[in-house]
């Protein structure tokens, strides 16, 4: 399978309601990031009262 977002060879693939999405090693690193920076994640974390254990 080939990067959604490029031609190079998928390392991650993830599946949803029968897509198959796939994305290389930097793309996928990339998505994360932004996943780590959104308000999303940040919502998800005050729904779920995460709180450090260190």
């Amino acid at each position: 399978m080939r990067c959604h977002y490029c031609d190079r060879e998928a390392t991650y693939e993830a599946e949803q309601g029968g897509v198959v999405v796939g994305l290389c090693e930097s793309h996928f690193k990339q998505r994360v990031e932004e996943f780590a920076e959104s308000d999303e994640l940040a919502e998800l974390r005050d729904r779920i009262d995460v709180e450090s254990s260190e």
